[in-house]
């Protein structure tokens, strides 16, 4: 009887210890998680995705082309 309740002492600390790591485990992978998802959210913010990219190229293409249109027109006025 006594080695029964020296032996299911035992167990029950060691188990008990291992519970308590793996749990404060879980939390810290949680909480890297959390930390995790933030940084990717702040990153996001700092970037521009592709279509703004191309609408932004796409604005600057017509302009200089205006700017292009008009330096031929002063061009071929210069030279009559």
């Amino acid at each position: 009887m006594e080695v029964e309740f020296f032996w299911n002492s035992a167990l029950t600390l060691i188990l008990g210890i291992i519970g308590w790591f793996l749990k404060s485990w879980a939390d810290e992978l949680q909480r890297l998680q959390i930390l995790l998802n933030r940084t990717r959210e702040e990153v996001a913010k700092d970037y521009v995705t592709k279509a703004e990219v191309h609408a932004d190229i796409n604005r600057v293409i017509t302009r200089l082309e205006a700017l292009d249109t008009k330096i031929d027109r002063l061009m071929e006025r210069v030279g009559k």
